[in-house]
């Protein structure tokens, strides 16, 4: 390939939709795991005891949240969280935190090891781009968890 056609290429770039039509005091305000919890379960689109999801909440420098982002929709046992997509929105959005929030369809609340795991990810990315992750909730049909408040974080 020649450079004359490098010039031609184009980046592939995801596309997020910036609407303001929200002013500032009418957003939702998370400041304990119950908001966060709350706002998920206005958010999800599918039955929580059919099949796993993963979610992230974008906030802003005053915990107030600007936008989610379904991240994946798995199978009744498990879901693949890509962090890169997280973060690629986290950018977009210019949010300053994330809440992650992800169903176990079981009703079991007990963080898995691989929930253990992708939380420390997300975390130690979010540090290095100062997008700290305040919480990651499991959420189940009629309760939740906070891996925040059980000290997880």
């Amino acid at each position: 390939m020649s450079f004359d056609k490098l010039k031609t290429l184009a980046l592939a770039e995801i596309q997020v939709q910036y609407s303001n039509n929200i002013k500032s005091s009418d957003r939702v305000k998370i400041t304990c795991s119950k908001d966060a919890e709350r706002a998920f379960r206005e958010i999800w689109e599918q039955p929580i005891q059919h099949r796993e999801s993963f979610y992230v909440l974008f906030l802003d420098r005053s915990s107030s949240v600007l936008g989610f982002f379904l991240v994946s929709l798995g199978g009744v046992s498990g879901t693949v969280v890509d962090q890169k997509l997280i973060f690629q929105t986290a950018l977009k959005v210019n949010a300053c935190s994330i809440i992650a929030g992800h169903n176990h369809p079981s009703g079991n609340l007990e963080p898995s090891q691989a929930d253990i795991n992708i939380t420390r990810k997300i975390k130690e990315s979010g540090e290095l781009l100062d997008i700290p992750l305040l919480d990651h909730l499991i959420i189940c049909q009629e309760y939740y968890r906070s891996l925040a408040d059980d000290g997880y974080l």
